[in-house]
Parts: structure tokens; sequence; C-alpha cells
């Protein structure tokens, strides 16, 4: 018996030992694998997921309702969570990316670059999750490309969505697999490919308690994309039979942009003062950075710490924590500067941290010490000659930490001690800081290809080529 099937019928059949005549073979072996949208267990599972959403209809009304109010939805755009879209479906190609938050979209934007240059008539939609996403993106996508919020997971919102977009096709970014988009776009007859997928350990053990709902939901992407030769292996135990490996997105992206005029007034007011960055942070990883800044100043007593939340949102509330342990602290969002005085810098703006990765020598990667978040990108340090430095957890970017940790172009830190004594060491040592911005470096130019790959890799599933209009050189 096919392993998918057995996948498959763990969702609602009572009788896994017979093999669907819907089933096909796997091309890469003698397993037999479940048709994505065939088989008696895959429609229950789909039944069963449909009618949990009409019945939570309640519940998911109240949360919602709840975002809104914690400033997590954007009011004036809150339509387009259930379908509506706020703008006009241009004319020609569409192909739909679905990334869930500012890392996913980051790792995209190489990616949609190449998709409007292949095509000089087609267009990009980006949906994300998050308000902050949304915000970032509005600065960073290209001429032909919008965003939307995605809708949430009700299948007459996806239909009012796909109504009106009328995607040619569909990419998902790393992990966020939700069912109705997915089992939708498919019924419509268009393809959907995963790229840079990842499965992490937790989400291993919890896609498992619902066998059926996996093996249909992976088995339809193609291609299917994993970031590393791990996430394959996972996905392929989940059913994705079809899972590969061409490299990691995450190691395409490109340096991020700054404004030279704003960078050259940030440089005469340091007037040459040391400065290290600590980006992305989340909660209780501010005060680990207070304590490593004040542990700093003993020995590199000049020292400027730049200090990014995740969520801008709270910089207010860093910044009055930071005061009252009696540390001169400037928010930028309030429009204050660094001074003579200022020990850290709280940089609650968005967009920005090319600016900050070019002021400091060292950078903190946050969401790596504190809460479970699996970390950021250290690739972005790496590109502007920031030596990056991050916490134990680094799991949403395992294999770049991997790769980073074995060319030894990263620091690991485990508390504020830890931060502040390499941070010390890589400012006053020029060498030592050097030899570990080039091995990142070269970690970074490795990846420099693989948005080529996964181009090379869609383009079965992606729309033709539009023709040039006459006259057009």
């Amino acid at each position: 018996m096919g392993r998918g099937h057995h996948l498959a019928c763990q969702a609602g059949c009572r009788n896994p030992g017979t093999v669907s005549p819907n089933a096909s073979h796997n091309p890469a072996g003698s397993d037999c694998v479940l048709r994505p949208g065939y088989g008696a267990c895959a429609m229950i599972a789909r039944s069963l997921y449909r009618i949990s959403t009409v019945l939570a209809a309640p519940f998911i009304a109240r949360y919602m309702k709840q975002r809104l109010a914690e400033g997590k939805e954007d009011p004036h755009r809150f339509c387009e969570r259930q379908g509506k879209a706020t703008l006009p479906r241009p004319k020609g190609p569409l192909i739909w990316i679905h990334a869930a938050s500012n890392g996913e979209a980051m790792s995209a934007l190489p990616l949609i670059d190449l998709l409007l240059e292949r095509d000089p008539n087609g267009h990009v939609l980006l949906t994300t999750g998050t308000v902050t996403s949304a915000r970032l993106m509005a600065d960073k996508l290209p001429a032909r490309a919008m965003h939307q919020f995605v809708p949430v997971d009700r299948s007459a919102w996806v239909a009012s969505f796909l109504s009106h977009w009328k995607p040619d096709a569909g990419i998902w970014v790393e992990s966020e697999f939700w069912p109705a988009l997915i089992w939708e776009m498919r019924a419509a007859g268009k393809p959907v490919a995963l790229v840079n997928g990842r499965v992490s350990k937790r989400s291993l053990a919890r896609w498992r308690r619902i066998p059926g709902i996996a093996a249909d939901l992976l088995a339809g992407f193609s291609p299917c994309l994993a970031q590393s030769p791990a996430d394959a292996d996972h996905l392929k135990d989940l059913g994705a039979y079809q899972a590969e490996c061409v490299g990691n997105l995450k190691l395409s992206v490109a340096a991020l942009p700054a404004d030279a005029d704003a960078l050259s007034a940030e440089q005469a007011v340091l007037d040459g003062r040391p400065v290290w960055l600590a980006a992305s942070t989340h909660p209780g990883e501010e005060d680990i950075v207070a304590e490593a800044h004040e542990k700093l100043r003993e020995t590199v007593p000049s020292v400027v710490t730049i200090l990014v939340p995740r969520h801008p949102k709270r910089g207010g509330e860093i910044s009055e924590r930071l005061t009252r342990r009696g540390l001169k602290v400037a928010q930028r969002s309030m429009g204050q500067t660094i001074s003579g005085e200022t020990d850290i810098l709280v940089a609650d703006t968005l967009g920005e941290l090319g600016l900050f990765f070019r002021l400091a020598r060292v950078a903190f990667i946050g969401g790596s010490l504190q809460g479970n978040h699996g970390g950021h990108n250290p690739i972005e340090a790496a590109r502007l000659g920031c030596a990056p430095l991050y916490g134990p957890d680094m799991a949403n970017f395992s294999t770049v930490a991997a790769d980073l940790d074995a060319a030894k172009g990263a620091v690991t830190v485990a508390n504020a001690k830890d931060l502040a004594d390499h941070v010390a060491r890589l400012l006053t040592d020029d060498q030592a800081r050097n030899q570990l911005v080039i091995a990142a470096q070269r970690v970074a130019q490795e990846g420099e290809g693989t948005a080529l790959r996964v181009l090379a890799r869609l383009e079965p599933v992606l729309p033709p080529v539009t023709p040039r209009p006459k006259g057009d050189g």
C-alpha cells in the first residue's frame, strides 16, 4: 500500500488497506501516492475542514475583531481579509505569491524581480498576513507588483478573492499552508507551487496529527522546492514525494538599501563612535541588549547601541523601560536623534534597517534569544559588512546558521554577558571582525544563484510569456 494513501486514509477512512484506484505511482520510486484532489479520504478531510470553518465563524469574527483592536489588522484594508479586493486586477498574466510575513516576503523579492523580467507584460500579486509586512512591501515592491492581505481561510472569502484576481498560478513561500486557498486554486485548475519550503520539527509534529490533510495539500505542489535537504525530507515524510532542494532563497536577498543623505548625516553625528546594532528584537531581548550595553561601556566607553524592534509599535514601551534603567535613549519615531550623550537609539521605524547595518560594525540578530521566534536573516547583516551574532534559536534559518557556523562566519551568544564580550571583541579587534565578515559574505555569495534556479524549476507551471506590443523595440 502506498504511503501517501495510507497517510490520507488516516484522516477518516476506517479501511486503509485498500489502495484507491485514483492513486498514481511516485515517479521517484515504487510507493503509491494519492493524487491531489482525488479519493474518498481527501474529500472527507476537505469536507471536515470546510464544516469546521463554518462552525467556527463566530470565533473567527471575535478573533479578527480583537486583532483590529490590538492594531494587528489595518482597519482601512480589513475587507481584504474577507476576500474583497481594494485594487483592480491588471490585464494580462498574473502570478500570485503568498508569503506569511516580513521574512518570507523579503526572500521572495529576488524571485518577483525575475518573474517580472521574464514577462514584461505580466504582473505579480503578493499576499501577506501582517500589517508590518504590508508597510514594508509598500516601499519595496517593483512596478507591476502589488500587495493585498491574504483572506482568512474561509471558503466563501477565498472564492471571492480568487474570483476577482483570477491568478494564472500560485506560489507559496516557506510554510504557511492554508487549506482552502490551496484547494480552491486546484479546483480552478490552476497550478500551485511551493518555494523555499520549510517544515520545522515542531510543525512536522503538528502536521502528523492531521496526516490526511497534510498529504493532500503537499502532494499538490509542483514543483515542491525545499530550502534545505532536511526540509525536503520532512515534506516527503508528510506525503510530498516530489520535494527537492535547489537552494535557499534567503541567501539571495539583495543588500538592503539606505538613503545616502541620511547615512552621511548619521555618520557625521556619530563622529567615529563605535556602533553595534540589535536588529529585529522581540520582547525580553531588549533587556538583554540593555544589560549588554551597560557591560560594554566598561571596555568601550563611547559605544552606541542601535536597537531596532521587530515590531515598531513597541518603540515607546521599549524607550520608557530603557530610560528607567538610567540609560540615555533617543526614539527615532519621535524625531529624536543621537547626541553625544546617547546610549541607545531605539529605531522604531520601518524600512531603515539597511541604514543601520551600514552604521554598525557588529549586529546581533534578534528573535534568537527569547520567546521561540526562530531568529531572523543574518545574511542581511553579512551583505553590508556587519559581523553577525545570534542566539541559539535560529530554527527559521537553521540551514543558513549552520552554513555560517561551519564557515566561522557568525558567533552564537547565550546571554547578556556573552553578547557584551563578543561585541567588545569584534568592535576592538579589526582583524577578527574582518575575518568573520569575509567568511559570512562567502556564504552569502554561494546562494546568489538560487532565485534563478527556482525560476527555472517554476517555468513549466508559469503562464506563457505574452508577446510584446508591435513596434516595441
